[in-house]
């Protein structure tokens, strides 16, 4: 079954999963059959992104853990796309987080 922090990075990477838009809607962008601008798809993409900072706090992660949920080239997919900019406020606050979860994590 794992130890208990192996279990927290599954769970982690779980819950970021179950929403993320490149799975499946950034194929649909690609093909071109939706657009990067798309109201829906900037939903999902906001609700991940939400999703993903949440994921980011789960109590037992390591510095090693969190190297493997760096959000970075999730991210860069995203914004070579044009789904999201750079600068987008949900995506400085996502890597913030990010840095301030490495930041506060155990060393491993």
């Amino acid at each position: 079954m794992g130890t208990p922090d192996d279990q927290a990075v599954q769970r982690a990477i779980s819950a970021i999963s179950q929403s993320d838009p490149l799975i499946k809607l950034l194929q649909q962008v690609r093909l071109g059959r939706m657009k990067p601008t798309d109201a829906g798809l900037r939903a999902v993409t906001e609700s991940w992104l939400g999703t993903y900072e949440k994921a980011l706090a789960t109590d037992g992660l390591t510095q090693s853990h969190l190297r493997r949920l760096n959000p970075a080239p999730r991210l860069a997919v995203l914004i070579d796309v044009g789904v999201l900019a750079d600068n987008h406020p949900s995506v400085e606050s996502l890597t913030a987080a990010y840095d301030r979860a490495v930041a506060g994590a155990p060393v491993d």
